[in-house]
């Protein structure tokens, strides 16, 4: 705590956000002048749950939010503190509608293990010329390089900003759809990779404000172009570091404990996908034709499968993982990462089967040919989704009650509201000839 204080002092910081995350994952937070820091690092900030999204009742609704001292730093486009909080209930207990905490429950799960979870994330989103229209910034592809590539500049300063923050970036880059960019982040925690998530998700957007342009992560913005993923990396470490995942005498190196696993993941995908994708707009993107997944299937390389392995490099052993594709930058990562971190773990501990792996171009396969290989679709929309996640044991041990029931309830009713709603597709369709 001293080291915190010393800091805010040297760079006479005038202001701390305490943040912590609402059910669906959006960034909450309370600002207080840094004279106040102190108490707030020692005994938390005190505030009305009954006011955020899924959190209490109003009959139950004192909480406090409890600063996790590893996750200060200054955030530097506007010389800020900014720390990540837990929420805990007024006698000291962990809140069980925190999403944070739903993700420390699951970790313990593996930590049960001697295990660890390492989450890399691949960040895609979109600059539009405003939050109105999704009018674009530029016209240019995967991997363009300036001038096509206007955003570059915006790109750049962001990725600049998120580094001082401390967290770690493998590469940035533009996508496919014009004005859709993509920035990797570097594997970490599980946990701290869900805290940096968050913070990247709002540099993002802070730098994009800057810049005079609109940033978004939508997950199907246009319709005829690909949609943002958030592609997660993910493997198990042991207390010594090494991976659990690497086994050097299998052919795609791959140990027992990854392949059962990644058993679980494929096994329970379509009962989790409503928290890894969890918005109505989230199945626009998981459609054919635009390298989103939307079979149930596995390979190595092949990206029309859902889950993928990135090609062994020798001499990285620590690099060995799978790919979950079907994830989107919308999710709260707390949430996406326990549910899946519990699939894999039913996979290890009941000893799955994996099937056989799919090399050939899944989309490209008739739909006989799918049935006969037991080939299964995940849920096309979010209602299918919340039919297969209100059905889940594993869901609804993984969230906890309050939060598996909250969410639920906050899903039946966007997607009521979305399917009561009038499109512009049934304008332009039927109102002409109805």
């Amino acid at each position: 705590m001293e080291s915190i204080l010393k800091q805010v002092a040297d760079r006479d910081i005038q202001f701390v956000q305490l943040w912590f995350t609402d059910l669906l994952g959006s960034l909450k937070s309370i600002e207080i002048p840094s004279s106040e820091l102190q108490h707030a690092l020692e005994e938390g900030i005190g505030f009305d749950g009954s006011s955020i999204h899924g959190f209490a009742r109003i009959d139950e609704s004192d909480m406090l939010a409890i600063p996790d001292l590893s996750t200060f730093v200054v955030l530097p486009w506007d010389n800020v503190g900014r720390v990540i909080c837990d929420i805990q209930l007024p006698g000291g207990a962990p809140y069980e509608g925190d999403p944070r905490y739903v993700l420390r429950r699951a970790l313990e799960r593996a930590a049960n293990s001697d295990l660890e979870m390492v989450v890399g994330t691949e960040l895609e989103y979109f600059y539009f010329s405003s939050n109105q229209q999704p009018i674009g910034v530029d016209v240019a592809g995967y991997f363009d390089l300036s001038p096509q590539d206007s955003a570059a500049e915006i790109r750049r300063e962001t990725v600049a900003a998120i580094k001082d923050i401390g967290i770690p970036i493998n590469a940035a880059h533009h996508e496919v759809a014009p004005s859709q960019q993509e920035i990797d982040l570097r594997h970490d925690t599980a946990l701290h990779a869900a805290d940096a998530l968050m913070t990247c998700r709002y540099a993002v957007k802070q730098m994009a404000i800057k810049n005079g342009v609109h940033a978004t992560f939508m997950p199907k913005p246009l319709t005829n172009q690909n949609g943002s993923g958030l592609h997660v990396h993910q493997s198990l470490i042991t207390p010594d570091g090494a991976n659990a995942f690497f086994d050097p005498n299998d052919t795609l190196h791959l140990s027992a404990i990854a392949r059962k696993y990644l058993a679980g993941l494929l096994h329970y995908a379509p009962e989790i996908i409503g928290l890894c994708a969890q918005w109505v707009n989230s199945f626009k993107r998981l459609v054919p034709g635009f390298e989103a997944p939307v079979y149930v299937t596995w390979a190595s390389r092949n990206r029309s499968n859902m889950i993928r392995i990135p090609m062994y490099e020798a001499g990285k052993e620590g690099a060995t993982r799978i790919e979950f594709r079907a994830p989107d930058p919308a999710c709260n990562p707390y949430l996406a990462f326990a549910v899946m971190l519990h699939a894999g773990f039913e996979g290890i501990e009941h000893d799955m089967p994996l099937p056989d792996p799919v090399e050939r171009d899944v989309y490209g396969m008739s739909s006989q040919e799918r049935k006969s290989a037991g080939i299964k679709m995940l849920p096309g929309s979010l209602n299918e989704a919340i039919k297969a996640m209100e059905g889940s044991e594993l869901v609804r041990s993984a969230l906890g009650d309050h939060i598996f029931d909250k969410f639920i309830e906050n899903k039946r009713i966007e997607w009521n509201s979305y399917r009561a709603h009038v499109h512009e597709y049934e304008l332009e369709r039927y109102l002409p000839i109805l």
